[in-house]
């Protein structure tokens, strides 16, 4: 009877070892999948926000610099929108076609809610501002400046999150806080950045 008990916590012991050997196998690979796929999800909210800033400038020369400023040009501003018909022949440009009367362009003002991200399902520009993961409680960072390049002040703009903020609740912890060690000693942003405040980028960090 000794024997078995002394069988059965044995038994127990190894497999109890060998799912502790297996989870710290797992962890980093479950530490890497939860990463990738919060911030595939960020990166798409990220490049909404790129796709209204853009537009932002062609329309006012900067970019915005806030989120309220940005929800209230999506619902009450409009943009040009360009209609051509005609054909211009390969011997003249564009502008020689419309003088000849071949080519026609007509502008007319549409809506940018009606326009920009319509392909976007369930898009909702009152929650553009919310960081994914977060529950609500942490807002993206956003800024505008200018930097100078030849002598002209060229507009710029970033916007930012934190690790911290969205893998905050995983498992992994103690890979999260390494990881943003090493980010820290190798001075690299400790999240995902859309644009850049010291360069003329619009560009992401991913």
């Amino acid at each position: 009877m000794k024997k078995i008990l002394i069988q059965v916590v044995l038994l127990v012991v190894v497999v109890f070892l060998g799912y502790k050997v297996y989870d710290s196998i797992m962890e980093p690979v479950r530490y890497k999948k939860a990463t990738t796929d919060r911030e595939k999800i960020i990166i798409k909210k990220l490049n909404q926000i790129k796709e209204l800033e853009i537009q932002y400038k062609k329309l006012n020369g900067k970019y915005a610099g806030s989120f309220d400023t940005l929800v209230d040009f999506y619902l009450n501003d409009d943009m040009p929108l360009v209609f051509k018909s005609g054909v211009v022949p390969d011997t003249l440009t564009e502008d020689q076609a419309i003088e000849m009367g071949l080519v026609t362009r007509d502008t007319t003002l549409i809506a940018i809610k009606d326009t920009l991200l319509n392909d976007v399902e369930n898009f909702d520009i009152n929650k553009l501002v919310l960081v994914p993961f977060t529950h609500g409680k942490v807002n993206f960072e956003i800024e505008r400046g200018t930097v100078k390049r030849a002598n002209f002040d060229v507009p710029v703009f970033e916007v930012r999150c934190y690790k911290k903020d969205y893998l905050a609740g995983i498992k992994e912890q103690d890979l999260l806080q390494n990881d943003l060690l090493i980010m820290n000693e190798e001075e690299k942003f400790p999240g995902l950045k859309l644009g850049s405040l010291t360069e003329p980028s619009t560009d992401g960090n991913w």
